[in-house]
C-alpha cells in the first residue's frame, strides 16, 4: 500500500487548522457569542471534511455538515442558553 505524501501533508495541515478552529469555537461558546461560535463551528466542520471526503468519496455531504453545524451552534447559543435577565432581589433583613 503506497503512501501519498501530499494527502499526508493535507491531513496534517487540516488537523492543525481543525484544532485551531475548535479552540476558537470553544472560546466563542464560553463567551456566549452566537454568531462567532456558529462561524467557527462551520470552519471546524469544513476543515474536518477532508476525512468525510476521503471516506465517502462524495463532497456533497460536506455542505450539509457545514450548514448543519452553523445552524446548530447559532440556534443553541442564541435561543437555548440564556442567563436569567432579572436575578431575584436580595432578602430584606427582619427587624
Amino acid at each position: 500500500m503506497a503512501i501519498d505524501y501530499w494527502i499526508g501533508a493535507g491531513v496534517l495541515v487540516a488537523t492543525a487548522a481543525t484544532d485551531a478552529a475548535y479552540v476558537m469555537f470553544t472560546s466563542s461558546v464560553v463567551a456566549k457569542r452566537a454568531l462567532a461560535a456558529a462561524n467557527w463551528s462551520s470552519v471546524w466542520y469544513m476543515l474536518s471534511s477532508f476525512a468525510v471526503i476521503s471516506y465517502t468519496n462524495n463532497w456533497l455531504y460536506v455542505g450539509f455538515a457545514i450548514v448543519g453545524s452553523w445552524i446548530g451552534a447559532y440556534l443553541t447559543l442564541r435561543f437555548f442558553n440564556r442567563e436569567p435577565s432579572h436575578p431575584p432581589a436580595p432578602l430584606k433583613p427582619t427587624a
